[in-house]
């Protein structure tokens, strides 16, 4: 496996990691807005990286 392949695998678990450790927090201190911010925080994470490999494939002809 190439090392930057793993490298940017190992900063997306651990940017996962630090928005689960957000979330977490804002749940046992009771912060609704720390909730919130959490999950939207964790859902433009998903949409991202759902996204991100449609950057990289080439265009096609079909319009």
């Amino acid at each position: 496996m190439n090392l930057l392949l793993i490298i940017i695998r190992l900063l997306t678990i651990i940017f996962f990691a630090l928005i689960s450790y957000g979330l977490t927090g804002s749940i046992a201190v009771k912060s609704p807005m720390g909730i919130i911010l959490a999950i939207i925080s964790l859902g433009a994470t998903v949409v991202f990286l759902y996204l991100l490999p449609k950057l990289y494939q080439q265009p096609s002809d079909e319009d």
